[in-house]
Formats: structure tokens, sequence, C-alpha cells
């Protein structure tokens, strides 16, 4: 097959390039290449089963149009303090002014127009001042929530609309390699993800790669097998807490999201909060190692008596050490092992007390798991210790701001985990040290999320339409 332009992966990064390109009268041929399904047919059997029952080829709540965007908690962060570097790269004027377009489309696709974090000064305040004395900083991130049922329907009539405006989506085909000649790529070799004997090639003028956070191993062992210049970035690993609603309420009710930042002693590791869920569902993500993680989901409609939030520990390595994703999936087998197979749960009073946590030790607790099927147990047996010290340390920071989050009730799921640690080097304009080869999203290491990636397939879509 032949095009102009083969983009890999319909993540948000993916999604937007195509959308710009659409939107900006492209007479240029798109392919892109999706290895799971439409956004329709992704259905997690999970609600029947009543656990993971580890979907092949692929994890449905991970993998297809939309990526993790659609069945996450569907929220856009409309800072550029919040999102990853991209701004590093092309300055925090330029991000923000890219923001605030990406969030215009994401209402004329039917986002809700209710902006949380804003409006309520004082309070802020008050939040920020527990914070300061907590030694923790608050960031103001306004934030637009879609929720995940809402998010499907939005990146549904999303796909409609670059179907019907000619981008051709491969789904259910696995991209395996470039296709290079000399220091320039000419496309992408695929293989059918449920017959890996079914291959083609698609070759194209530009392609770009936006696999996510799902595809950034694949991606660094691309980079290392081409040669295409890359660096060991930040690894995130840590656990995902959650917490009764009535804990969290007054958080909850002034900011939706509060993204808090510190530096326990004795390491001093950045430890911060991410993807807060009020009335949220913890949930279990499968990749294609068999790894289980956590994550979290936010339902517009369906809400639940518990807030659940990620806390993520920051190790960044030096030499000669180069392996950070791998390192960060050792430890996710390691506590799947321990779960056999499964998340595992602890309660925070018993982390403290140097004991695991047992099933009938849940069944009595004020905070009842929203993640049915994982494992008590302890999660400190597979969590390294500088990690395990920074996050108990963070957590009593935070029950400064939050009185009653450092309770021995709180749970704490492992492992939590994202991988987005090898940054692709790239030029401001997103070129590489492959010519015609582009690294978008989550797996450039550039964004973390879903407003960023976004911004940064909007700008991809600029440049190749000649806007840059």
């Amino acid at each position: 097959m032949n095009c102009d332009v083969v983009i890999v992966g319909a993540g948000p990064a993916g999604i937007f390039t195509a959308l710009e390109l659409v939107r900006g009268k492209s007479r240029k041929k798109i392919v892109m290449v999706e290895k799971g399904s439409p956004v329709q047919q992704r259905r997690c059997p999970k609600s029947l089963t009543g656990r993971c029952v580890n979907c092949k080829p692929y994890c449905h709540i991970t993998t297809g149009f939309s990526g993790a965007g659609a069945f996450s908690d569907g929220k856009l962060s409309l800072s550029c303090e919040v999102g990853g570097e991209l701004p590093e790269l092309i300055g925090e004027e330029l991000a923000q002014r890219t923001i605030e377009y990406t969030d215009g489309i994401y209402l004329e696709f039917g986002a809700d127009r209710h902006v949380e974090g804003i409006g309520a000064d004082e309070k802020v305040k008050q939040i920020r001042s527990r914070a300061i004395q907590a030694g923790l900083k608050l960031v103001d991130c306004p934030i637009r929530h879609l929720g995940t049922e809402k998010a499907q329907e939005i990146y549904l009539a999303i796909q409609e609309y670059l179907q019907a405006n000619g981008v051709e989506i491969l789904f259910g085909w696995n991209c395996e390699d470039l296709v290079l000649d000399g220091e320039e790529c000419r496309g992408v070799a695929l293989h059918k993800a449920e017959d890996p004997a079914q291959s083609m090639e698609v070759l194209a003028d530009e392609t770009v790669i936006a696999t996510g956070r799902r595809g950034a191993d694949w991606l660094e062992k691309l980079c290392a097998g081409h040669g295409i210049a890359h660096e060991p970035g930040t690894v995130d690993i840590g656990v995902r807490v959650e917490v009764r609603n009535e804990i969290m309420e007054d958080v909850n009710n002034v900011l939706y999201e509060s993204k808090l930042i510190g530096y326990p002693q004795p390491f001093k590791n950045k430890v911060r909060t991410f993807c807060q869920n009020p009335g949220g569902f913890v949930s279990q993500e499968n990749y294609d190692n068999d790894l289980a993680v956590v994550n979290g989901h936010s339902y517009k409609s369906q809400k639940s008596g518990n807030t659940n939030l990620a806390i993520l520990c920051s190790h960044h390595f030096t030499e000669p050490f180069n392996q950070p994703i791998a390192y960060a999936q050792k430890i996710g087998e390691l506590t799947n092992m321990l779960g056999d197979g499964r998340i595992l749960v602890q309660r925070f009073g018993d982390i403290l007390d140097g004991k695991r946590t047992w099933d009938k030790e849940l069944g009595r607790s004020n905070v009842r798991p929203t993640l049915p099927d994982a494992v008590a147990g302890d999660i400190t047996a597979a969590m390294p210790y500088r990690a395990m010290v920074n996050i108990i340390g963070f957590i009593q920071a935070v029950d400064h701001v939050v009185p009653g989050f450092a309770s021995v009730e709180t749970l704490l799921y492992s492992p939590e985990l994202k991988f987005y640690s090898n940054r692709v080097k790239m030029a401001r304009n997103f070129d590489t040290s492959i010519r015609k080869l582009y690294c978008l999203g989550d797996s450039s290491g550039w964004t973390r999320g879903l407003m960023m990636a976004s911004v940064m397939g909007v700008l991809m879509g600029r440049r190749l339409l000649g806007r840059e």
C-alpha cells in the first residue's frame, strides 16, 4: 500500500495529527494503523466475568481507536504546566495557545463545557496554604472532565468524521518495523494482530509513530535497533490510593483534581499525585507481556463512594544504566507474581505496622475496594525501598492537606507504572535523526496524558500541512 502519510497508533496524538490534516483541507492520502478495534467494538468482558481474563491478542482497555484514553477517566488538563515536557521543546506560549485550540475541537465533538477547578479562589488559597505548610506544591490546573463513557462517544464521533473524510484506518494490524532507506524512513512493515503470518508494507512519504504509553517499550527497542537518537528519561513507579469520598470532599469540590508535588526526605525524589477520580473506580490494565497494572476510571453518571488517585515516584537513572522501562516492568512482574497475576492491595496502616493485609480486614473496613478482584497482600515485598519510603513520606505530607488521607484504612494498590521513560531526541519541529520519521505522544517521552498528546498531534498536522 502507498500513501502520503502513515500514522501508527490511533491514540490522541495520532488522531489529532489526522484531524488537523483533514480540517486543513489536505489532499494527502492518510493511512492510520491500529492494532486494536474501532471504538464501538471495544468491549472489556470483566463486567460479565467479574475479573480480568487477560484478553488476547490485546487488552481492549488499552488498545483500539483512542488508545487508553477512551477507557480512562477522560480528563483534559487545560494548563501547559501539566502533561509532560513538550513546553520545553516548543515553548510555553505555543503550548498553551495550542491547548486552547485543541480544547475547542473537543468541544465541537461534544465535550462537557463545564470546567472543574475554577471559581473558588478563597478555598483554593486555603488548600494551597496547607500544602505549603506540608512542604508540597499545589499546581493549579483547570480540568475538563469528559468521563469514561462520554470520552468513548466523543472519540467515536471523531473516528467516524475521519473515515467520512477519506482517512483509511487499518484496524487489527500491528506495526512490526520501519522500512528504511539509509537515513530516511519510507514506511512501516505490518502484520495482522491475530495472525502474524499475514503481513504487508505501507510505504509513505511521511511516517508518524504515536503508539502511546503501551507502545513505549516497543519504540525504545525500535530506537535502539535503528540508531534513532534517544535518551533514557524518567520512569514513574508508584501506587493507586483509594479513600472514602468524605475524606477528599473539600478538594474534590474545589479542585476536582489536586495536583500535588513534593520531594520527601531522605531521598528527595519528585513524588506527585496524578489522575484523581472523585467517585471513581480502580481498574486493571494488561500489556502484551501479560503485565497487569492498576489505573483509575471516573464516569459522568456512575459514581462510587470512593476517590482514587495515583501517587508516582520519579526515578531518573544515570550511566551506565539505560533500561528504565525494563526496570519498571520487572517491579510490576514481581508484584504480579505475589498477586498470582492480579493487582495487590494493602491498607496503609498495615504497611506502617509491617504486616500484610488480609481479606477479612478489608471486609470490615470503611474503605471497600472498587477493584473487587484485587488480592489483599503486601505490596512492600515487591516495591523498591527507595520508592516505598518516598511514597510513605508523601502520603503523610498529604495528610496535612487532606486530613484522614493517611488513615489506617487507606488502600494502596500496586503496581502503578507509567511507561514513557524513553525520550526520542527531536527538533522543535519534531524532526528526528531519521528523515521523514516523527515520534509523538506519550511513547515519544515528551507528553503525559490526553491533552498534551492531542496538542502534539495538532502541531504535527500543521507541520505536514506546511503551516508550522
